[in-house]
Order: C-alpha cells, then sequence, then structure tokens
C-alpha cells in the first residue's frame, strides 16, 4: 500500500517515490503539461532519478524539481508527441549547457527513437540528437536493469507500438499503462503492485474508438483482476469530465484510487 509523500514510508531508506510531472491527456491542458512521471529511489548512497516519458510541456515543470543533470536514465512508452515531444528541449539543455555537455542519458525507448526524435528536433542539428542520449530498445517481456530499478516492458495495443512498465525495487512496484486500448497482458504486468498508474482518456457514456483508450471503468477492472495496492488514474484530457471518469472507476473498483494532477507525489 501506498503512502502520500507527505506522510513518509515505514522505510525511508529504501522507499520509491513517484512525482507527477504531467498527466495531461493527448496534450497540454490548462492544469497540467502533458504525461511525465519522475520515479526515484535511493541508489549507492545518492538519490537515483527515472524519468518516465517526457511529453509536451513537462521540461519546465520538471525544472522546478530537479536539476536535469541529475537525471539518470529516461524511458519513453511510445513516440506520440504528448509522451516524447520535449525531449528535443532537453537535447539543447544537454548539449549546450554553459556549463558543459551532459554526459549520454540511457533513454529506454520503443525501436526508432533515435531517427525520430532527431527529425522531430527539425534541422540538421538533430543528427547529434544519438550522442546526447544512449538509445535502448525496448523488448517486449524482456527487463532491464536501471540503478535500483528493473524494468520490465510489455507491448500493449495502440496505433503505434507502445509499451506498460513495471518498475521496481525488491521492496516496492510501480506499473505504469502508457497509452493503450484494452490489453489482457496489462492486467498480468500490473498483478500485485503497489502502484498502478492507468490511463483513463474515455469516459463509459461515450463513442470510443477501438484500441486507443481505456475508460476509468476498464483501467478499475484491471486493477481488480490484477489485485494493485492503490490505482492511480492519469491521461485525462482537458475536455473530459473528471467526474465522470471518477465515477466510471468505482463501478469496477472500490479499493483506493485518484485521479492524479501535476505535482501530486506517492511514496511506495
Amino acid at each position: 500500500m501506498s503512502a502520500p509523500a507527505d506522510r513518509p514510508a515505514a522505510d525511508d531508506a529504501t522507499a520509491m517515490k513517484l512525482t507527477v510531472i504531467g498527466c495531461s491527456g493527448s496534450f497540454p491542458g490548462p492544469d497540467s503539461p502533458a504525461s511525465c512521471y519522475l520515479v526515484e529511489a535511493p541508489f549507492d548512497g545518492r538519490v537515483y532519478r527515472l524519468l518516465v516519458d517526457l511529453g509536451s510541456g513537462a521540461l519546465g515543470n520538471l525544472q522546478r524539481l530537479v536539476d536535469l543533470r541529475d537525471i539518470d536514465a529516461i524511458a519513453l512508452s511510445h513516440l506520440h508527441a504528448d509522451h516524447c515531444f520535449d525531449m528535443s528541449g532537453l537535447y539543447v539543455v544537454s548539449r549546450y549547457h554553459p556549463d558543459g555537455t551532459f554526459p549520454a542519458i540511457p533513454v529506454l525507448s520503443p525501436e526508432g527513437a533515435g531517427p525520430f526524435l532527431g527529425r522531430a528536433y527539425g534541422s540538421d542539428d538533430g543528427d547529434g540528437i544519438t550522442d546526447q542520449f544512449d538509445f535502448r530498445d525496448w523488448v517486449d517481456g524482456e527487463s532491464v536493469r536501471l540503478g535500483p530499478f528493473t524494468v520490465t516492458s510489455r507491448l500493449v495495443v495502440h496505433p503505434v507500438a507502445a509499451y506498460a512498465l513495471r518498475i521496481e525495487t525488491p521492496s516496492a512496484s510501480i506499473v505504469y499503462s502508457g497509452d493503450t486500448g484494452p490489453a489482457e497482458q496489462l492486467v498480468d504486468l500490473a498483478v500485485g503492485a503497489d502502484l498502478f498508474l492507468c490511463e483513463a482518456s474515455f469516459v463509459e457514456s461515450g463513442t470510443n474508438p477501438p484500441a486507443l483508450h481505456l475508460t476509468g471503468a476498464e483501467a478499475g477492472d484491471y486493477a481488480t483482476r490484477a489485485g494493485v495496492g492503490r490505482l492511480l488514474v492519469t491521461h485525462i484530457p482537458a475536455w473530459t469530465d473528471r467526474a465522470e471518469v471518477e465515477a466510471d472507476v468505482k463501478t469496477t473498483w472500490d479499493g483506493p484510487f485518484e485521479l492524479v494532477s501535476a505535482g501530486s507525489t506517492y511514496v511506495v
């Protein structure tokens, strides 16, 4: 079970901390940037910082919390703008910072992320993006080690290659759905997770395109079947009624949950 950051977990020496940098679905909203989450845990006498997605508008909020030099690794769930386009800004900072160029940052991402983000930067200078970021491809079902974290990826259902992620230490676990339509593999990945950070872009009352996003009821159903400790609902577009999403969640989930907002923190 998770505890809010203002009520420290029982063992802060081993705790994982999740901070919501941005959570607006599909595009930045008036109250939040697009998707970006910071996961931190102790490692080798310091704090290791894993950035999960870096969507439109998120880089500004991120700098309120951390020095960008202190980002140890990045995990990109998929290559839609609302999950990765602020990589262009981070590239500029990491290459041209007046205190010196950053060491290359490991970036776990779908295949082809380097060339794609180089083109997104928009000039020949973008060819240097692979000097600043060490791109490594996700492999469906495989785990990688990043500092204190074991990160397991599962390919989910979306118009582009998209991955849900399980991020865990020996004592805690967070599962992030990324963007996905209905996908049973997400239940398998989330089994027993302390925190389940799951998208709910759609409402049950809507006429929703298939294989694109989840509703709050679907997120709640997955949380119930996976037996998670706490459900954190995210990726709600600015045009969507949050109260309706909340009502949908309650039809399938009776455990603790909340609709996240930018700046929220959780400790597990």
